[in-house]
């Protein structure tokens, strides 16, 4: 189902787009949000090039999803700087097939994402998404569903998530579908810690599964961080799509990174303001989730946070911010110069940034 009324001459979408444009210039910049999926991505399809825009839903969540996921590489690899290399090894089941999980994995999958469509697997109401050969046929609803979808239909059980995550072994599980809490009992967070365990990433030694319940709010989630470091016994890399309060197992204390874009969206908007931008590519989702994940610190990593702790978000925000609008300059997308360093831009955007006063 679509909204009529979203398309077509004289629609409403472009009819505001113009106006804004008219009113307050082509450097402004106009944040989709809270659109269905079905429409949603052909909007953001049709415009990310003709005006300054982007969906939050789609591509700030999947920043900060992958953000997320590169932050539990961090704790895996904290040496590593350049996780995006490293994300393309991972295996992971998106439970939940909309804006959001349809996002991050477009997002990973992606040119510059690069990780392989034969490492992610979506999942649906009837259980794992797939089509036919011919893809006349299959359990997908729509196009971005179908891009996804496993060909053929698999002979293993695929229906139940338990079953998915036996056969697939992943070493990622997202969850974002906002209706089905509770998802990731006991059963299933046991059997991600067994099938990592069996794993053969001989460059991981901790073998630790990542766990995300990114549905929102808390009574959705999929898992509380109680029941993840439980059932888990604190092997797993855990985030939440809301606050979770930290669990203490066997004397060391967990702290559950909150995903949320919170991280992402005001620092990309800002930074595409600023340098004014012609355009913000997928590319710019990937830099700004790389900048959050770089931006915890040791003692972060010690407390076996994914992100960083919310009362770092303005922080966290100048390095996002930074980062994409160096970006901006190198791909030319940028039409004012901030600076040539990352020093140089970080100072013009502290300078830039309000700062509220008492």
């Amino acid at each position: 189902l679509i909204n009529e009324a979203y398309y077509g001459e004289g629609n409403i979408i472009e009819e505001f787009m113009s106006a804004a444009v008219e009113v307050f210039g082509d450097r402004v910049l106009l944040q989709f949000e809270d659109f269905n999926s079905n429409d949603a991505f052909p909007l953001l399809a049709r415009y990310r090039s003709k005006y300054l825009t982007y969906n939050d839903d789609i591509q700030g969540t999947a920043a900060v999803t992958v953000a997320g996921i590169l932050g539990a590489l961090k704790l895996k690899f904290p040496g590593d700087t350049n996780l995006l290399a490293k994300v393309k090894r991972e295996t992971i089941v998106f439970f939940g097939s909309g804006s959001a999980n349809l996002g991050a994995a477009s997002l990973l999958t992606s040119k510059d994402g690069g990780m392989p469509m034969s490492n992610v697997y979506m999942t649906g109401s009837r259980g794992l998404i797939w089509k036919s050969e011919d893809g006349s046929d299959g359990t997908y609803r729509n196009n971005e569903q179908k891009l996804f979808a496993v060909s053929p239909e698999p002979k293993w059980a695929h229906k139940r998530l338990i079953d998915i995550v036996s056969n697939v072994k992943p070493t990622i599980l997202v969850g974002a579908a906002g209706h089905a809490p509770g998802a990731f009992d006991r059963e299933v967070v046991e059997k991600m810690v067994t099938v990592n365990a069996e794993g053969t990433d001989h460059e991981d030694p901790s073998h630790r599964p990542v766990i995300f319940a990114l549905s929102n709010p808390t009574s959705q989630a999929e898992a509380t961080s109680e029941e993840v470091y439980t059932f888990s016994k604190g092997a797993a890399i855990y985030g939440s799509g809301t606050g979770m309060p930290p669990v203490t197992i066997s004397g060391q204390t967990h702290y559950p990174g909150q995903v949320n874009n919170v991280y992402i969206f005001p620092a990309m908007s800002f930074a595409a303001v600023y340098c004014h931008a012609k355009e913000i590519t997928d590319r710019l989702f990937l830099v700004a989730a790389e900048a959050v994940a770089n931006s915890l610190s040791s003692e972060d990593l010690r407390q076996d946070r994914v992100i960083p702790p919310i009362d770092r978000i303005r922080e966290v925000s100048r390095n996002v911010a930074t980062a994409v609008i160096l970006a901006c300059q190198s791909d030319g997308l940028a039409q004012k110069q901030i600076g040539a360093t990352w020093d140089e831009v970080y100072a013009g955007v502290t300078n830039a940034m309000y700062t509220p006063t008492v």
